[in-house]
This record gives C-alpha cells, sequence and structure tokens, in this order.
C-alpha cells in the first residue's frame, strides 16, 4: 500500500472521530506520515470527550471549544518536517508546527497551539491551551499532576466551587477517558511511521 493510501486510511478508517477538514486537508498537503495522522485523531477525539464534559459540568465556562479541537488536532503537525520525533523524543516539532500552519494560512490564534502543547507552565497560557496539554498525554492514560492542577484551578477559579470539588469530578473525568488508552494505543499502532 503506497503512503497516501496508508494516510488515507489513517484518516478515515473507523475508529476515532474525524479530524476537521481542515486539519485533515492540511495533513494530506504535507504528506504526514500515516501514524501521525491517526495520532492527532486520536488526541483530537480525546479533546472531543474533554470539551463534551466540560460543557456537561461547566455549562457557562467560556471554552473556544473549536480552537480546542483544532489545536488537538494539528498540535504535532511539525512532525512532517521532524518525522525522527514520531518515534523518538524532541521538541524541534513545537515551533516548526506554528511556523508550518502560520505559513498555510491557519490563524496565529489556531496555530499557537503547535508551540503551546508541552509549555503549559508559561504564564499566558489559556485554558484552551492547557486541554490540549492534556489531551496529549491522557490519550494514552499519561497522568500530569501539574497540568491537571493548573486545569483545576482554572475551573475552580471561574466556577465558584472548591479546588477539591473540582479535583475530584477532573479525576474521574481522566480515568474514565483514560480507561481507553490501550484501544487507542493500538489503533496508532497500525499505521506506519
Amino acid at each position: 500500500m503506497t503512503t497516501p493510501d496508508l494516510l488515507h486510511r489513517a484518516l478515515h478508517d473507523p475508529g476515532p472521530r474525524p479530524l476537521p477538514d481542515e486539519a485533515a486537508r492540511l495533513l494530506r498537503t504535507l504528506d504526514a506520515p500515516p501514524r501521525l495522522a491517526a495520532h492527532l485523531r486520536l488526541v483530537h477525539d480525546v479533546a472531543y470527550e474533554l470539551t463534551e464534559w466540560l460543557a456537561q459540568q461547566h455549562p457557562t465556562l467560556q471554552l473556544d471549544r473549536d480552537a480546542v479541537l483544532f489545536g488537538a488536532a494539528t498540535h504535532d503537525i511539525g512532525k512532517t518536517a521532524h518525522a525522527c520525533e514520531l518515534s523518538g523524543p524532541g521538541s524541534a516539532h513545537e515551533k516548526a508546527g506554528q511556523d508550518l500552519l502560520l505559513a498555510h494560512g491557519v490563524p496565529a490564534h489556531l496555530a499557537r497551539f503547535a508551540a503551546t502543547h508541552a509549555t503549559w507552565t508559561l504564564p499566558d497560557i489559556g485554558l484552551e491551551d492547557l486541554l490540549v496539554s492534556v489531551a496529549d498525554k491522557i490519550w494514552k492514560n499519561k497522568r500530569v499532576p501539574e497540568l491537571e492542577d493548573l486545569v483545576v484551578r482554572r475551573l475552580a477559579g471561574t466556577s465558584g466551587r472548591t479546588v477539591w470539588e473540582e479535583f475530584m469530578e477532573f479525576d474521574d473525568a481522566l480515568t474514565t477517558v483514560g480507561e481507553g488508552a490501550e484501544e487507542r494505543l493500538a489503533f496508532q499502532a497500525t499505521y506506519p511511521v
């Protein structure tokens, strides 16, 4: 099977929700590795679940859900230029991804997620950025207490509830999402780097 065929499968095979059309188009334009497309679908799918949960638990929360979903769908797009980071460590893809998105006409407020998904401690990071970061961890059931605490504090700050109450609910939600990690990892592994 050719790489375009495998990329098509990674974008359309049954499983996680499809990516936003613009994100899928960019991946095709960039001839993205199929594994990257599968990974982005998985993180996008988890971000969808998290934003659904937030909409139910915090209906008055000001959140740009579309930005979170687009950010999750493109956060690692810089790995098209740094393919070695698909199977190994590295952060060169972060700035490269933001630059690549900007070069393809993606507005800065959406392109930023490629650069912010691993830098959640910066002072001007928004809740949307934090949620993309959480989705990028919890898809494989990786828990990062410092990151989760930042989300919990933001939620408590807007809801008026205690940090502990918000923590308990957010922890339950992440535990539920994390339970699907084995299936998500298996889905991603079926596509070549």
